[in-house]
């Protein structure tokens, strides 16, 4: 595509985007200053629903057709629909707080969590090897403590927990990004890719485990009381026993839900079936302290091939497309509220700016370092630091929490652990991130063999 098409495509789009938002912002306020009750879901939920979903699917088409991801469209979406306040247009500004809206945000990232458990392999984790395994270690601990620090020096105000959750915000891997540009390349069956992925899906791991030990240090001292060291063990075994307790008896008793399902000649038992499975999962993570979405990865590791083989007709591949339209719609909802809280007048401010570049690039070093951890000879290393770059809706997931828990500031005052001014910092590094790995990649292993 030559780039006066493609200039003119995204110019067709991105007019068809504000003509959709401007008709239906005013047809909003309308109905706002209509007034009136009305029983069951409210008419401005259908609008704001109506206009996140067009919204993503227009900015995401067209960061797609530049060759980028289209999650970065669905971010880029909400933040101009965040910010339609600065030019005057109010229409927008109660998406940030309808709680129909966040529920259905929150399904999204329960969703997208399950997709990245299903696309993951308990077999192929098993067998990267232990240069996969100290990639990953190396690749969470030095972004976690260089992003400890750069917090420290921009906002030596804010709790040290805080601090501490914004490193977290470096620690995973966003492998569906890489694992495309991998794809894309043919490069998927080299040894460098073997390795970023197997760690990938380790960082991810990982990380999940730290967010479930920041997170309820967070709540211990939002409840006026401490972590011991002994809390932050039961924490971790928590996280450890939920996921190993988990994938034990997925091996044993999901066979057998499978084969009585297919008992069930309906349509759309394997779907509904295996979200029952997820839902249940989240639901008994959240029970034991731990996040949703926790649950929600450990449900789609569990599901393995193995389980799909008594069905007629069906494997995991199925579910993972039938599973793909669920997907599309509530995944771009999450983004788009995420989106949707970045203040950009906040970025009025120049020690913001430099809080973002500093945090960009702890990012970039950080996962920089993880690639001399690998023991193969040979390798390229650099394009394994490349591809671990990254950190995309996964960067998101770990800002979006962090903005809904509270801590009490040195006045007392309860405040979100992300403030709206450290939330777009985060944001700007997860864009960074993700926009500089696939060209970096690709020029990295343009001379690597299969």
């Amino acid at each position: 595509m030559t780039s006066c098409v493609l200039g003119e495509m995204i110019k067709r789009n991105l007019i068809t985007l504000f003509v959709i938002i401007g008709g239906t912002l005013w047809l909003a306020e309308t109905v706002s200053a209509a007034g009136g009750e009305h029983g069951g879901l409210e008419p401005f939920v259908l609008l704001g629903v109506a206009v996140i979903l067009v919204a993503a699917k227009i900015v995401g088409e067209v960061f797609e057709r530049l060759g980028q991801p289209s999650v970065l469209g669905e971010l880029v979406a909400g933040i101009i629909l965040g910010n339609l306040v600065l030019f005057g247009f109010s229409g927008a500004e109660a998406l940030k707080t309808n709680v129909v809206i966040a529920a259905l945000a929150e399904l999204g990232v329960i969703i997208l969590l399950f997709e990245v458990g299903l696309e993951s392999n308990l077999k192929e984790m098993k067998a990267v090897g232990i240069s996969a395994m100290l990639v990953a270690i190396v690749g969470v601990i030095f972004p976690f403590f260089l992003g400890w620090g750069v917090a420290r020096f921009f906002i030596p105000d804010e709790a040290t927990l805080g601090h501490i959750f914004i490193g977290a915000t470096l620690c995973a891997t966003s492998i569906g990004i890489t694992a495309r540009v991998l794809k894309d390349m043919g490069k998927l069956g080299t040894n460098e890719a073997r390795i970023i992925l197997g760690a990938a899906v380790i960082d991810d791991v990982l990380g999940m485990l730290i967010l479930a030990v920041v997170s309820g240090a967070i709540k211990a001292a939002a409840s006026g009381t401490t972590l011991a060291v002994v809390d932050v063990v039961i924490i971790a075994a928590k996280a450890i026993g939920f996921l190993i307790a988990g994938i034990l008896l997925g091996q044993f008793i999901v066979p057998y839900l499978f084969r009585g399902a297919n008992r069930f000649t309906g349509r759309g038992v394997l779907l509904a079936v295996s979200l029952s499975l997820c839902f249940f999962m989240s639901w008994a993570a959240s029970k034991v302290g731990l996040a949703p979405i926790i649950g929600a990865f450990a449900a789609g590791l569990i599901l393995d091939e193995v389980h799909f083989e008594h069905l007629d007709d069906h494997t995991k591949h199925d579910l993972e497309h039938l599973l793909s339209p669920v997907s599309s719609i509530l995944a771009p909802v999450f983004f788009v509220v995420v989106g949707l809280k970045v203040d950009l007048s906040v970025f009025a401010r120049p020690e913001l700016l430099g809080f973002a570049t500093a945090l960009t690039l702890a990012a970039i070093v950080g996962k920089q370092v993880c690639s001399v951890a690998a023991l193969e000879k040979g390798l390229n290393r650099l394009s394994i630091g490349l591809g671990m770059i990254p950190r995309g809706e996964v960067g998101l997931i770990f800002a979006g929490i962090g903005a809904t828990l509270m801590l009490p500031d040195a006045q007392g005052v309860t405040q979100p652990v992300i403030n709206s001014a450290t939330f777009g910092v985060v944001v700007i590094m997860v864009i960074v991130t993700t926009l500089i790995t696939p060209p970096a990649l690709k020029w990295s292993m343009a001379g690597s063999k299969r």
